[in-house]
């Protein structure tokens, strides 16, 4: 290399220069191609699997178990491992994966030889080339040598994480299409994922995904990063087939059966049963923090908290101790929040928050999304992006006072007040500014009724026995109308806590003797 004025050092880097690049070779912008070029045809369904897969119960199905030593990446120095999950139960159909690595991109190809079967009978029923339904990320959260299960895409659009230590729970969606609605929702689903190998050692992981359903398609790019809080960035362009009446965005599915502010359902031992106890927004336009105890109503719920400038919203499990629920299996105390904050501008719009019946904890019954005051028409393209996480309640940075308990009752018994048709509500506030003060200070409550809504009385005490300001409002909704209702707390007119909010419709089912 003598007077070629080239070192060794300098060779090398043009060779690994000359090298394509994992983000060169595939990105999003070749999943939106795919993805426009989709919705300008009418829709298909996926391919089904099999009848006999797809009409296996729950435990049937659970006995199909993926062999960890057949994880991808497996072999190397990537932190992060794959497991493939199979189709059956309601994992309905195929979802094709691809592998983006130094080769290219290639796609993967099922092996049945992956997966232990309960019985040889079902084995070899299975097709050589079925495909997969989904799959599971792994990382060593709890330490080296160790794969921790933390992310798994699985089922239309859903995908759930945890932090570490934590026990799965709620899940977030690619989209939700006209949920709570009478016409009935729209399951759009991802049909197929892009699996970017990480370079060895990398915490952060890239996935890319493709979306279909009847009334839209969308591409999507979620960059990974496992902790003990799980962040995600979500990159995602929609394009329209149809009009849509209700588009939600970011949309997170949970289940709230049960908790303090219910009555227990007959023969239930357990305290409460739920994955989230409430709904957190934050409206950057006015610095307001909401939060809205979840109900398991005894019909149809929808509720629409307006904001013009979106910060972030989320569905929170702030019960966090084993006592709260005291089910050792579940273990509802480790359940994680999901937290959405929008990055840019997402426009005016609300926080739709639906609650639907539900008789058994095996029901997700809690969905909260964004919707945009923009109505949403055929032939639209619609790109957004934000950031997503799951982990302890703290993931939201809240600085403020928070309601930390709700209960509430009849108010016409002992302890309630004498007011027939009332309803006696009890909110413990701590933390933020109210841990600095003392218990004489002037802390007053700020409370107020939705129409129709008779607030009889409020006012605020410190409860020494759990460190916590208390809020008590005696309140009255008109005849067959729905009770509606805010309160925070204040020193010397400044807010010291989050705005509490309440929605009930006139069934309540709040008397343990009632249906």
């Amino acid at each position: 290399m003598r007077g070629s004025g080239l070192t060794l050092t300098g060779l090398l880097l043009c060779l690994f220069a000359a090298l394509p690049s994992l983000a060169g070779a595939f990105g999003l912008e070749d999943v939106a191609t795919k993805a426009k070029a989709l919705a300008q045809k009418e829709y298909r369904a996926p391919q089904p699997a099999p009848e006999f897969l797809r009409a296996l119960d729950y435990q049937a199905y659970q006995s199909i178990r993926f062999k960890p030593e057949a994880s991808l990446w497996r072999r190397g120095r990537s932190l992060f491992q794959i497991m493939m999950i199979p189709q059956g139960s309601f994992y309905r159909h195929q979802v094709k994966l691809n592998v983006i690595d130094r080769e290219g991109v290639h796609p993967l190809a099922f092996e049945k030889s992956d997966f232990d079967y309960p019985n040889s009978e079902l084995a070899k029923r299975i097709p050589a080339d079925l495909g997969y339904a989904g799959f599971k990320l792994t990382f060593p959260l709890s330490g080296e040598g160790e794969q921790n299960q933390f992310l798994v895409f699985g089922g239309a659009s859903y995908f759930r994480g945890v932090g570490t230590g934590q026990h799965f729970g709620l899940s977030a969606r690619g989209v939700a299409v006209d949920t709570g609605l009478p016409s009935g929702e729209e399951f759009p689903s991802f049909t197929e994922f892009w699996l970017e190998r990480p370079a060895g050692g990398s915490d952060t992981m890239v996935v890319y995904g493709l979306l279909n359903g009847p009334s839209l398609t969308g591409a999507y790019r979620f960059v990974i990063e496992p902790g003990e809080s799980l962040q995600m960035k979500v990159q995602s362009k929609l394009f329209f087939r149809d009009d849509i009446d209700q588009l939600g965005l970011a949309p997170l599915t949970s289940m709230f059966y049960y908790g303090e502010n219910t009555v227990r359902p007959r023969g239930e031992w357990r305290p409460q049963v739920h994955d989230s106890d409430g709904l957190l927004v934050h409206n950057r336009e006015s610095g307001e923090w909401l939060w809205r105890p979840l109900l398991n109503p005894s019909q149809l719920q929808l509720s629409f908290h307006q904001v013009k400038q979106l910060d972030g919203f989320g569905l929170i499990q702030r019960d966090q101790k084993f006592h709260h629920f005291e089910d050792s299996e579940a273990r509802y105390d480790l359940r994680p929040s999901a937290w959405v904050q929008p990055v840019g501008e997402w426009g005016p719009g609300s926080v739709v928050l639906v609650e639907i019946p539900s008789n058994a904890e095996s029901n997700d019954n809690i969905v909260a999304f964004w919707k945009p005051d923009q109505p949403v028409k055929a032939g639209q393209e619609l790109p957004f992006e934000y950031s997503l996480a799951f982990g302890e309640p703290g993931i939201t940075s809240h600085p403020a006072g928070r309601a930390i308990n709700t209960f509430l009752g009849d108010g016409d018994r002992i302890g309630g007040g004498d007011e027939a048709g009332a309803y006696r509500f009890i909110v413990d506030f701590k933390g933020g500014a109210l841990g600095g003060l003392k218990p004489e200070s002037p802390v007053v409550s700020k409370v107020t009724g939705g129409d129709g809504v008779e607030v009889i009385e409020h006012f605020v005490e410190y409860i020494e026995a759990r460190d916590a300001w208390r809020l008590s409002i005696l309140a009255r909704p008109a005849t067959n109308r729905p009770l509606a209702l805010r309160g925070f707390l204040s020193l010397d007119d400044q807010p010291l806590t989050e705005t509490w909010t309440y929605s009930q419709a006139p069934s309540t089912g709040l008397r343990a003797n009632s249906e």
